[in-house]
């Protein structure tokens, strides 16, 4: 592996991320060169809005290909099924803070989805509680301040 920083994925977000690579290699930019190349046949490019739009489409098309590559290229799939004693990426824990309890599933940064309860292991919450265990108790310091949090358990 690279010294690129390691893109934690679900197996089913991999093959979403794979999906899009081979949507985008043969269906997206074909269909974007086909329009370049009709709209370069019209003559004065400088006043061609469509070939002027099909160029910056290509131009995304190119870099996000080059970006779910990285992606591919320094990825480990989290296994769902690790469950353990101590917090890892693919871990379901269960906090309590202030007299509540709330469930988060740590996460790569590519599904992080704080409102469905999905953190980064490279958010401040997230990364706080790597390596921890059950019954362990924290103090993360958050953009709202400081929070203490108390693992109750971990899956």
């Amino acid at each position: 592996m690279s010294d690129e920083q390691i893109q934690y994925l679900s197996q089913e977000k991999f093959a979403e991320i794979k999906a899009e690579l081979k949507d985008l290699q043969e269906n997206k930019i074909p269909s974007l060169a086909k329009r370049i190349d009709d709209a370069r046949q019209m003559g004065d490019l400088s006043e061609n809005a469509e070939y002027h739009q099909a160029r910056e489409e290509m131009s995304w098309a190119q870099s996000r290909v080059l970006q779910i590559k990285q992606i591919l290229d320094n990825v480990q799939i989290i296994d769902d099924n690790a469950g353990g004693a101590v917090v890892t990426v693919g871990s379901t824990i269960t906090v309590e803070s202030e007299g509540k309890k709330k469930e988060y599933i740590i996460v790569g940064a590519q599904e992080a989805d704080p409102l469905s309860g999905h953190i980064s292991n490279e958010s401040p919450l997230g990364s706080a509680f790597l390596g921890k265990k059950k019954g362990d108790k924290l103090v993360v310091k958050l953009p709202a301040g400081e929070k203490e949090f108390k693992i109750v358990s971990v899956n």
